[in-house]
């Protein structure tokens, strides 16, 4: 499974619907042409679209995990 099907580039529509919440990883908005990843995390609930850098791809169970949540898992 190829990891680039979690990943989008942001458009003006998907700012706008994003940002009312902003990135579940780092809770900073987004802008305009970001790549952005779906991602597993701390939070309660499904996968959430989070900053590309704030995400490390798991080929073990490949998905996307927020890096905290990831590195947590590892044991680092």
């Amino acid at each position: 499974m190829s990891k680039d099907k979690f990943k989008i580039m942001l458009d003006l529509q998907k700012v706008n619907e994003l940002n009312e919440e902003g990135c579940a990883a780092c809770g900073r908005k987004f802008t305009l042409g970001e790549t952005v990843v779906l991602a597993c995390g701390a939070w309660e609930g499904p996968p959430k679209y989070v900053h590309e850098n704030e995400a490390v791809y798991d080929t073990r169970t490949s998905t996307y995990m927020e890096r905290s949540c990831y590195e947590a898992s590892r044991g680092g």
